[in-house]
């Protein structure tokens, strides 16, 4: 190894939809070697959320530190040809280290918005007074944009030296690769052939979904090849969501269908990368981090069967959800030197840490509003902060608040997720509505209260007989979130003190456990 004061080598993989309990290291029957070795080299977080249950959102917390709410986003996600969600002046991930002398790559998934030139010439801006987000089939399919002119807005515009990658999913239009700042040939023909989930839209004459990642991986060995300094490299793979379409060399690793070979397909692009810097020589001098956005949504039927794979292992919920399944992912982080191997951390942490971390480890100080440098975690030096409050996101844009054993759901249900009722609805309109489960508002006021020690499993609800917990973890969660802008309700009557409901006692108690003393 180096020099200890030579600023590391940051890689990144973000796969998308992976959930906790996709990988062999977190006790899944997929084969998942190259992740399970970095992990047995490392450490390997069990108590890891996004700061999101659904992509963009997430996305946007691990690039800048801050929780998507804070900005123009309140629920659900971007389509592909949503509006740049992320101000040029704004820190990234990127922004900072080649700041510091870094060169930096991303490659993959994008998902935070570009601005496409219209044919009208407009642009346009999501920090617009009435700006529209969300588009539905007819507005996303792409007919007026102006596909010969150059996007703004997106990762060369954020930080990033090197762009290779597509706007939002794969079952999003446009169907074409972005190079840099335009797309690699003009989409200008409808596609011919839909994949499960697809959206109608634009596609480039050739473009062959299974072999995008392969193609993802293989333009981010050539940037790490490339260099002869501290550099960045960003993996956004699209598996495994929605549609799985893993390549030949891949179909049937698994044994368990093509969502699980979409897991598989994350695990060979971390070897590719990994066998890339050790070429290079530069694997031990190189912090190493994988995980993934949200948790796996369990709806789908031609996914495989969740009977015989749980992807999100024991936890409840599902992608979207605020349970836990919905936000709660695997994370890995191999630094020799630093972080020993073979080790496991339990301590609550957020995707919003990994932009403090990382500037730290490259001997960077960056405020950023939400996220924390979690590298004494990581390394063993500190147990981390056991009641440390972490904010929860659903699609349907609700909030839930984790601090200690105690987790908040300031909303009934999943919190508008993918759990009941069923939202296929939204995906076979791509309307980007909310969903139709009960806001939580003055007039619907019920919520969920879980001690996640004592169960896990979110089973027992304990909201109306802890009803001064959950004042308190409300007024915490309002001090959070600053004000309305953030879209929590800040009048909502929790303290139901004589309702029939239950007797609001004075203080909440303390003495039902360890950390609660952070909601005082």
């Amino acid at each position: 190894m180096t020099d200890p004061r030579t600023p590391p080598n940051i890689v990144v993989v973000l796969a998308d939809d992976m959930g906790w309990g996709d990988l062999g290291c977190y006790g899944s029957a997929i084969p998942t070697p190259q992740i399970d070795r970095l992990a047995g080299e490392g450490v390997r977080a069990t108590n890891c959320h996004s700061a999101s249950a659904v992509c963009t959102p997430s996305r946007y917390a691990l690039m800048t530190g801050r929780y998507a709410w804070r900005g123009p986003l309140k629920n659900f996600v971007l389509m592909g040809h949503g509006p740049a969600l992320i101000e040029p002046s704004r820190p990234t991930l990127a922004s900072v280290l080649r700041r510091a002398g870094y060169a930096t790559g991303a490659f993959g998934k994008w998902h935070l918005g570009l601005g496409w030139r219209h044919t009208d010439g407009s642009v346009r801006d999501a920090f617009a007074p009435g700006a529209r987000l969300h588009d539905d089939i007819e507005t996303d399919f792409g007919r007026d944009i102006d596909y010969t002119a150059p996007v703004s807005g997106g990762p060369t515009a954020l930080g990033f030296d090197r762009f290779f990658g597509i706007a939002g999913s794969l079952d999003m239009p446009p169907y074409a690769f972005i190079d840099q700042d335009r797309t690699v040939g003009v989409p200008e023909r409808e596609k011919k052939r839909y994949l499960t989930e697809q959206r109608p839209g634009l596609a480039v004459e050739g473009f062959e979904e299974s072999e995008v990642d392969a193609r993802f991986v293989a333009e981010a060995r050539a940037f790490i090849r490339a260099q002869d300094g501290p550099f960045l490299c960003y993996l956004a793979p699209s598996a495994p969501h929605r549609p799985n379409v893993p390549p030949a060399f891949i179909r049937g690793r698994s044994g368990l269908g093509d969502r699980a070979d979409g897991v598989c397909l994350i695990d060979w692009a971390v070897g590719q990368l990994r066998a890339e810097l050790e070429a290079k020589g530069v694997l031990d001098d190189t912090l190493f981090v994988v995980t993934s956005d949200n948790g796996a949504p369990m709806i789908f039927t031609d996914d495989g069967d969740v009977r015989q794979h749980r992807p999100n292992g024991d936890w409840r919920g599902q992608k979207g959800d605020l349970w836990d399944g919905g936000h709660r992912e695997p994370f890995i982080a191999r630094w020799p030197g630093r972080f020993a191997a073979g080790t496991a951390t339990d301590a609550p942490i957020c995707l919003t840490d990994v932009l403090p971390t990382v500037a730290a480890a490259a001997g960077l100080s960056v405020p950023v509003e939400d996220g924390r440098d979690i590298l004494p975690v990581l390394a063993g030096a500190d147990p981390g902060e056991s009641d440390r409050p972490i904010v929860h996101h659903s699609l349907g844009g609700r909030f839930a608040l984790r601090s200690g054993r105690w987790k908040a759901i300031f909303s009934a249900g999943s919190g508008g997720g993918f759990s009941e009722p069923s939202i296929t609805d939204l995906f076979a309109t791509g309307s980007g509505k909310a969903h139709p489960a009960p806001p939580w508002d003055v007039a619907h006021p019920a919520g969920q209260l879980y001690d996640m020690e004592a169960d896990p499993a979110e089973t027992d609800n304990l909201w109306d007989r802890e009803p001064a917990l959950v004042a308190a973890l409300y007024e915490r969660l309002r001090a959070i979130c600053g004000d309305e802008s953030s879209g929590l309700p800040f009048d909502v009557p929790v303290d139901w003190s004589g309702s029939s409901r239950g007797a609001r006692r004075a203080e909440p108690d303390w003495s039902v456990g360890p950390g609660v003393g952070s909601v005082r």
